[in-house]
């Protein structure tokens, strides 16, 4: 006997409403906030690649002693990427290639493995990033990561 699964949309079902966004709030600032409180690995960076948040979750993985906010994302104490080979840093070619990065120079969605050294040694992460933009210009990129 075949078994038949069927989905139906109740037009009358509840509606979520979404935040009014303050026109006066960026959309780094609204993206920041939403990072701040997020349980995920993520953050979100500036055009200029300044930290404007990042969770409490991936501060933890990586060991930032000190707010990264404020700070450059490759200050060696807040994201220090490695190489995928012997574990050196990395050449500014494939540093420009990591997700954050490239999602900032390519105004796309950039995904891509990324080896940083954590708190408990090298961790390997998925991550993957989107552009903000503001009025059709590139402010940041927000992205997430997972381990792998």
């Amino acid at each position: 006997m075949a078994q038949h699964v069927e989905f139906s949309i109740d037009p009358n079902g509840p509606r979520v409403q979404a935040r009014s966004a303050d026109p006066a709030e960026s959309a780094l600032e609204r993206w920041g906030a939403t990072v701040d409180g997020a349980a995920e690995p993520c953050l979100v960076i500036d055009a200029q690649r300044v930290v404007v948040a990042m969770s409490e979750s991936f501060e933890l993985m990586l060991g930032v002693t000190e707010s990264p906010v404020n700070r450059r994302l490759l200050d060696d104490d807040v994201v220090h990427l490695l190489d995928f080979g012997d574990g050196d840093a990395l050449d500014q070619v494939e540093v420009a290639r990591m997700p954050p990065l490239l999602a900032l120079s390519s105004n796309r969605l950039a995904r891509g493995l990324v080896r940083i050294r954590c708190a408990s040694g090298p961790c390997t992460f998925d991550a993957i990033a989107t552009p903000l933009t503001d009025k059709d210009t590139v402010v940041g990129s927000l992205t997430f990561f997972s381990l792998v």
